[in-house]
């Protein structure tokens, strides 16, 4: 499989809102470093710990791809995203607004799984949409 399949399946779990479909395209101590977040996640378990707060504080969560491209070992996609703000979500509790936004993903893969994942999005935008304070 290419990066860009396998970047592909990614997507689809995520997309699905499975996040067991998610967590298995991951290494065991793969990196997922979303840049807006902060911190990194590191490890499967923290990344599975990570995804399904995401999913459950926004269960309808939707992606659309606007680009999609591979080269060796790389992926990067482009999309356009959102969804309802409905359980709690780290220590804020839900509004019940929605959001959309747009940003792109890179993921570096070694033996079919992804090691790294660095993420960029708009922090101000998604929070502001859906009432998240910005500390």
């Amino acid at each position: 499989m290419t990066s860009k399949d396998l970047l592909e399946n990614w997507i689809n779990a995520f997309q699905a809102r499975d996040t067991e479909r998610v967590v298995a395209c991951y290494a065991e101590n793969a990196v997922n470093f979303q840049v807006a977040a902060g911190e990194p996640s590191y490890g499967k378990d923290q990344i599975r710990r990570d995804t399904a707060a995401f999913f459950i504080a926004f269960p309808d969560a939707w992606s659309k791809v606007e680009n999609l491209l591979g080269d060796g070992d790389w992926a990067a996609w482009e999309w356009i995203g959102g969804g309802t703000f409905l359980s709690e979500f780290g220590e804020t509790e839900p509004t019940g607004k929605s959001f959309e936004i747009r940003g792109c993903g890179f993921f570096q893969f070694h033996n079919g799984l992804i090691i790294y994942q660095r993420g960029y999005w708009d922090k101000l935008s998604w929070f502001s949409q859906v009432g998240i304070p910005i500390n």
